[in-house]
């Protein structure tokens, strides 16, 4: 600070308020205007607005007279720790904004209003990745053609000064909190050519005025929410739009597009983006003019209506189709070809006839929640080899798992869940080594699981609940990465194999409920920190409930003791390891011993569900138990005593009161909600 007072008085700045001669001392931050931090001493806060605009109107010179003027020095930059500058009101006329300003990485707070600084406004104030505060009204540049602060974390509203920028023909507000609606002055940028204002919080009615700026290539407004209505007469003036791109964040329409049946457009789009505004309910007739489109996506546009033939036969170069979440009915064409690698999404809606097969250049394909019959073609990879990514659940699919599907070698992600697909699973997995997303659940699937499945080294999640698979589990050890784990609701048995624990450290959800699996408890279960739901319940399990004991050698290490009767149990009683845990279902088992007292510590648990086994002493108090007041989650343990159960609840603890009403959500929804 001392430096910056010395250079600053010494060289190009002007003071005529003689503000920096009442800098004086060793102590910095005693002087008018500096603030510093109470534990590190560090200068943080640097207030230097013009003080005589004090309680005044801004009178033009009369103020900006007694204001900081000349050059900024850069020695500004020692002040590291800096998160609040002002340099507002003061009279920089003529004087490049000195980009040095955007090295100042902790700045929150940046008021450089009404500071008469020309020339470009710096692109890399977009680097002030912290800041929640920036003001540039009344910025003089002669003239600005970019501004771009996307990617920050400013909030507030937008200012009506921003139509002073006359000569802006890129503005890029995008990934910020902006708040209210667009100002009318937006109308004045009327050489503006691209306007991205995506990922704010705005709201409100778009303003005419925005529709008057004739010069607009690009009009980016997605993922806030806008409502009223917008009508052919808003692109009248728009003859050189390419790309429009409204969607509202949320699934409530509010937004409504009145546009003629015979509209012809002034624009030629290549980019054509609308996501929960209202389009529908006829598919838009005005797209048969749009020639050069690249990108469609229409996505909960109340769309109740058929893809017209013509639509595909524009022979577009189109790489992403997007009709998700509309009312589309009626059957897909057997025979599209696209020009280009693109992505489709048919997502629910009402399509209907066999699956359909088109260009080998499709990537990815989504036909979730529709109404396609009969088989998975034999030929998928044939026609599709270059398919990545295949959603096809929750239609009325029949029939087998083609072979050819292990033919897919750039294959990642599959999901063919909620059908009427029978069979056993293929032996083809060691040919799709990149898949990370396996989901056949809710099929009739049967058999036992293929040990190749064990060598998909990225498999990140791997749900095949709800079908009538058998036999043992093989060893998933190299599924390092697997995050989801759902066998539940099938006929495996034999034990659970202890290598989940051992070797899937990022586990997040793991659930074999509802199967036949015997045995103990794996010790190694203890080990996974991340694990927020563990459902072991409705099967053969036996022994106790594991007290876990956590070792700090290398990985975790866990001990086992032999106790009378050559029974391995768990010694000691550690069960913090599952810190994360907030779901644990162990009911309808034939666990024995008593609930470890240590479970206290599980402080994330929120749903806990021990009912019907063989558990017997002293229910743990404290913590999280003091929640658990439904007496059904002991029920069936006649061993069991304390509350909420009525049995060992000592006189002065009262019973804890059961919420009234009907409990809300049984066990099974909340799972499957998660």
């Amino acid at each position: 600070m001392h430096r910056y007072r010395e250079e600053s008085t010494s060289q190009a700045q002007t003071d005529p308020w003689d503000w920096l001669s009442s800098w004086v001392g060793e102590d910095c931050c005693k002087w008018s205007g500096v603030g510093c931090n109470n534990i590190t001493g560090s200068v943080n806060r640097l207030d230097l607005h013009n003080r005589y605009s004090d309680g005044l109107d801004y009178s033009g010179a009369k103020v900006s007279a007694f204001g900081f003027g000349g050059e900024i020095n850069p020695s500004l930059l020692v002040l590291k720790d800096l998160v609040y500058l002002d340099l507002s009101m003061n009279n920089f006329e003529c004087v490049q904004l000195p980009s040095f300003i955007g090295s100042l990485e902790k700045l929150k707070y940046l008021n450089l209003s009404r500071t008469s600084f020309v020339g470009v406004i710096p692109p890399n104030l977009g680097n002030l990745s912290r800041l929640l505060y920036l003001d540039l009204s009344n910025f003089l540049d002669n003239n600005p053609k970019m501004l771009d602060l996307s990617g920050n974390r400013l909030t507030g509203k937008l200012p009506d000064s921003l139509g002073y920028l006359k000569s802006l023909r890129y503005l890029n507000l995008s990934t910020n909190s902006f708040q209210g609606s667009i100002p009318k002055s937006i109308g004045n940028l009327t050489s503006l050519e691209e306007f991205d204002l995506r990922w704010n919080l705005m709201s409100g009615i778009i303003p005419e005025s925005l529709w008057e700026l004739s010069s607009l290539v690009s009009l980016r407004l997605s993922e806030n929410t806008w409502e009223g209505a917008i009508t052919e007469a808003h692109f009248a003036k728009l003859g050189g739009l390419r790309e429009v791109s409204i969607a509202n964040n949320s699934p409530n329409i509010s937004l409504v597009f009145n546009i003629s049946y015979d509209w012809i457009p002034p624009f030629q789009l290549r980019y054509f983006i609308i996501t929960s505004c209202q389009l529908g309910p006829k598919f838009p007739t005005w797209l048969r003019y749009q020639t050069e489109l690249t990108t469609v996506i229409l996505r909960n546009a109340r769309i109740s209506d058929t893809i017209p033939d013509w639509f595909w036969q524009l022979d577009l170069q189109l790489d992403y189709l997007n009709v998700a979440f509309n009312q589309l009915s009626g059957r897909m064409p057997n025979s599209l070809r696209f020009r280009v690698d693109i992505i489709v999404d048919l997502t629910s809606n009402r399509f209907e006839g066999p699956l359909p097969l088109w260009s080998s250049n499709i990537i990815e394909l989504f036909l979730r929640d529709n109404l396609f019959s009969g088989p998975i073609p034999h030929n998928i990879s044939q026609v599709m080899p270059n398919l990545t990514h295949l959603d096809i659940s929750g239609n009325s699919l029949s029939g087998s798992i083609p072979l050819s599907l292990g033919n897919l070698s750039h294959f990642e992600f599959m999901i063919i869940s909620n059908n009427n697909l029978s069979g056993e699973i293929p032996h083809f997995w060691n040919n799709i080594p990149s898949l990370y997303f396996v989901d056949m659940s809710n099929n009739s699937l049967s058999g036992t699981i293929p040990r190749s499945l064990g060598s998909l080294t990225s498999l990140n999640f791997l749900i095949l609940s709800s079908n009538n698979f058998s036999g043992e589990v093989p060893s998933l050890k190299n599924c390092t990465d697997m995050r989801i784990l759902d066998l539940g609701d099938n006929k495996f048995s034999g034990p659970i194999p202890a290598s989940i624990g051992e070797s899937m450290l990022s586990l997040l959800i793991l659930s074999v409920r509802s199967n036949s699996f015997t045995g103990s408890i794996p010790l190694q279960l203890c080990g996974l920190s991340t694990l927020h739901i563990l459902d072991l319940s409705y099967n053969n399990l036996s022994e106790n409930v594991p007290h876990w004991k956590h070792r700090q050698r290398y990985r975790n290490l866990w001990s086992m003791e032999k106790i009378g009767g050559g029974v391995e149990r768990m010694s000691a009683s550690n069960i913090g390891n599952l810190r994360s845990i907030e779901t644990l279902d162990l009911s309808m088992n034939k666990l024995s011993g008593s609930i470890p007292q240590n479970m206290v510590s599980l402080t994330f648990l929120n749903h806990l569900n021990l009912s019907n086994n063989n558990l017997s002493g002293k229910i743990p108090t404290g913590n999280q138990f003091k929640t658990f007041v439904d007496p059904s989650i002991y029920e069936g343990n006649d061993g069991l005593s304390g509350c909420p159960l009525p049995t060992g609840c000592h006189d002065n603890e009262e019973a804890p009161q059961v919420p009234s009403g009907d409990g809300g959500e049984d066990d099974d929804s909340k799972l499957e909600k998660l």
